[in-house]
This record gives C-alpha cells, structure tokens and sequence, in this order.
C-alpha cells in the first residue's frame, strides 16, 4: 500500500466524509437550520467552510454541477442560517452520526481516538496551495470531541484530493460534463445518475459525449477507447500523486494504521444502505455498494 496510500486512504475515508450527505443526523440538522430541501442543505453543509460566496464560487470549486443546480440553493441558504451556524450544525449532526452508526463504545475507544488524532495530523500536514475547499476545512479549529476531530480531518483531506483532481482535469482539459462520461464510460458510476443529479441538460451531456468521440475517447457503444482509457487512467494517476502530500508526512507505517483503522468504519458505513445508488464518486472497493 505504501506506493498507492492516497489511493487506498481515500478509499477508506470516503464513505465516512459522505455521512454528511446522507446520513439522517445530516438531514435533520439542515431542516433545524431552515435549509429546504436536500440540494439546498448539501450546498450549505460543504460550502459553509468558505463562508456565504455566491453560487458561481461553489460551482467553481465543485466542479461538476450545473451552475443552475447550486444557484437554486445558494446564496439563499444564507439567509437561513450564517456560515457559522452552520458548520456548528454540521458537527454536531456528525457527532450524533458517527455514534449511533458506530457505537458509542467505539467511538469513545482508544483506536477511534488514535484514528482522529492520526488524520487530523495529516490534514494539518496538507499543502492547501491553489486547494479552496481544502484550506478552508484545514482552517477549522481542532474539535475536541474525537468522532468530529475524525470527521473533520477527513472532509479536510477528502476536499485536499478533490481540488487536486479538479486541478488535474482543468489541467489535461477534460471539462465538467466529460469528467462525468468519462467516469461512467469507465464503469465506476452510473451515467444518468450523475446527469440528473448534477443536473445537466441532455443536450450537454450529448454534446460531451460527441466531443470525446470525436477526439476519439469514446467508442460508438459509449465505452472507452485505449485513448480513453490512458486519458482516464492518466488523470488517476496525477490525482493519486498530488494527494500523496499528507501521507507522506504521516509515513508509511503510521498511514498504513490509520487505514486498518478506517476499514471497519468505512465498511459499516456501506453496508449502512445510507450511500446511493450510481456511485457518483467513483469507488470501487466493497465499501461501497456495488463496489469491486
């Protein structure tokens, strides 16, 4: 594992950083705020750390979303409830979360405790540089309750790679809508889920999967081409490598432990049923429903 750590670390947080989507605590938090509706509440909930930006902010920093599908959440999720009261919301829902999922046995155990203290030393350790999302996680105080000092250093760790492949896509020129078929075509997320989800018109998804035909990314059938797949299988690769800083700092034997302990949580988090259908993030291993 010591070559591919970021790779098999994010595969091990992933599924607990998600709870805030769709675990109920998450849901019921962002009703008690007066958020409306899931989309409005996921906006919030992940954008709360850069404090009240306009949609076109969060559409840059998330990437993928049509830019209709976050103005119909922010900036009137403000209104509701400030930043701040919001990212105290949230981690109280994931306290709540992670309890209940867990057991509070293991959540007030030694190993949880050695797992927080273990990712909050490597999200400390990230290089935020040209990284929003994660610099404005990585600037959250310390939480002193070890299930949201786990939490947060994971969303802190799991943004530091997402702005990493966001980079890497803008980089290689591979745009919003194409990343999506491109995932798709590969196999590792459902097509229409992640259309309509991120809420792109047919006629753009259509268009993507033209342009990447005609570069000759995509077979007639939709699946990937050799060119394709280098194209996807390089992109992996670079994301994997600018998302190797915080392990590195931690060190092999150190990373190595903190992903034994990951394991079990992230397995009972897919096993929960919380997690969608569709896969949107790409995940392959058991931890997520479908997973290989």
């Amino acid at each position: 594992m010591a070559d591919g750590m970021a790779r098999a670390l994010w595969e091990r947080y992933e599924p607990v950083h998600a709870l805030v989507y769709f675990a109920p605590e998450a849901h019921r938090a962002a009703d008690g705020l007066g958020l409306r509706g899931f989309w409005m509440g996921y906006f919030a909930l992940r954008a709360a750390p850069l404090g009240a930006v306009p949609p076109s902010v969060v559409t840059s920093c998330f990437y993928v979303f049509h830019p209709t599908r976050v103005a119909r959440a922010l900036p009137d999720a403000w209104t509701y409830a400030a930043p701040a009261d919001t990212l105290a919301a949230r981690a109280e829902a994931m306290d709540a979360a992670m309890t209940r999922l867990f057991g509070a046995d293991t959540v007030g155990s030694a190993a949880f405790t050695e797992a927080a203290d273990l990712a909050w030393e490597a999200a400390a350790a990230a290089d935020t540089t040209g990284r929003v999302l994660a610099a404005a996680n990585q600037a959250i105080e310390r939480p002193e309750r070890p299930a949201v000092r786990l939490w947060q250093a994971l969303t802190t760790l799991r943004e530091h790679r997402g702005d990493s492949h966001v980079a890497v896509l803008v980089g290689l020129g591979i745009g919003p809508v194409e990343a999506m078929v491109l995932k798709a075509a590969a196999g590792e997320s459902d097509g229409t889920f992640l259309r309509e989800t991120r809420k792109w018109p047919e006629e753009d998804w259509a268009a993507a999967v033209a342009r990447l035909r005609a570069d000759g990314r995509l077979a007639a059938d939709g699946s990937l081409t050799p060119s394709g797949a280098a194209l996807r299988a390089e992109a992996e690769a670079r994301t994997d490598a600018a998302a190797e800083g915080p392990w590195t700092a931690l060190g092999a034997e150190r990373g190595e432990r903190l992903a034994a302990l990951l394991e079990p949580l992230a397995r009972t988090v897919g096993e929960s049923g919380l997690l969608p259908a569709g896969n949107p993030v790409g995940l392959t291993r058991g931890t997520y429903p479908g997973g290989r």
